[in-house]
């Protein structure tokens, strides 16, 4: 096998299985067929036919969009038709920078398709042929990818906070960085995916952060949502991203995208532009 199957294996869209959400004029998700007949159960919030899913015209603003979403997200969890209620708002709009239309809750941006957006942090040590990555193992009891192999710190982007401060935040959180050290994170760039996974419509949009950690720094997992930290040479990383499914899927593309930009991967390589294009779609 080889780096480019992680690429692969992250399949496009099937728009044949979807149908847009649209606010207005603006798509701000992809939902499922079948949930779309969920939606269809509260004709005062979501309008549907057979092409689209419309949010009501008489939800005129902000609050009143988020509020009556809110509503139907709660009673789809009660449903099993989402899987729980996180607590933590996404914001729903077409572009980051835009004035969010609503927000949503975190639980149900898969069943919704909304362009989520989160922060990655590659912690490394060294340089060169000497450099060495801190791989996470997430905890077997999280509610989403348990077990799988991640970055140092990772999360997603709730709405009321800059792409900084929640960069520091997950930082302290999942490792114990302490914030004067996660400030020295450089942001380098972003990959983006809209493909489905067993978690639902996954419309994400990763920007990464490269931090160089000291050697004798040692990450501690202080939410408990991580098993184990261990630094790995890059090889190694390579090797386990290229022979297996062992990463999250989306943090073996911000950590391909890192092995690009650090020189690890070469244009000589013949799948180079393959994977280049494939972190950006």
């Amino acid at each position: 096998m080889a780096l480019v199957d992680r690429i692969r294996g992250v399949r496009p869209l099937d728009f044949s299985r979807v149908r847009p959400w649209r606010l207005g004029d603006t798509v701000v998700g992809w939902v499922s067929h079948e949930f779309a007949r969920r939606l269809a159960a509260h004709p005062l919030v979501f309008e549907i036919d057979d092409d689209e899913v419309r949010l009501a015209d008489g939800l005129g603003d902000f609050a009143r969009r988020t509020s009556a979403v809110d509503t139907i997200v709660r009673a789809l969890v009660a449903e099993g038709a989402v899987a729980r209620y996180r607590g933590e708002s996404y914001a729903v709009g077409q572009q980051f920078h835009d004035t969010p239309l609503l927000a949503i809750d975190r639980g149900a941006a898969t069943q919704f398709g909304i362009r989520s957006y989160g922060v990655h942090c590659n912690g490394y040590v060294g340089t060169g042929d000497e450099m060495r990555i801190w791989v996470a193992r997430r905890a077997a009891d999280k509610a989403t990818w348990p077990g799988k192999l991640d970055h140092i710190a990772a999360g997603g982007q709730p709405i009321g906070l800059s792409l900084s401060e929640n960069l520091i935040k997950e930082c302290g959180e999942e490792a114990g960085i302490p914030p004067a050290l996660a400030r020295q994170a450089r942001p380098a760039g972003y990959v983006t995916f809209l493909t489905e996974t067993v978690e639902g419509i996954d419309n994400g949009m990763i920007f990464a952060y490269d931090l160089a950690l000291p050697a004798d720094f040692v990450p501690i997992a202080a939410d408990r949502e991580v098993e184990w930290f261990e630094l790995w040479p890059v090889a190694r990383v390579i090797e386990r991203l290229a022979g297996s499914d062992d990463f999250v899927f989306d943090s073996a593309l911000v950590t391909i995208d890192f092995l690009m930009r650090h020189g690890f991967l070469a244009p000589d390589d013949p799948d180079y532009v393959e994977i280049g294009r494939g972190l950006h779609r």
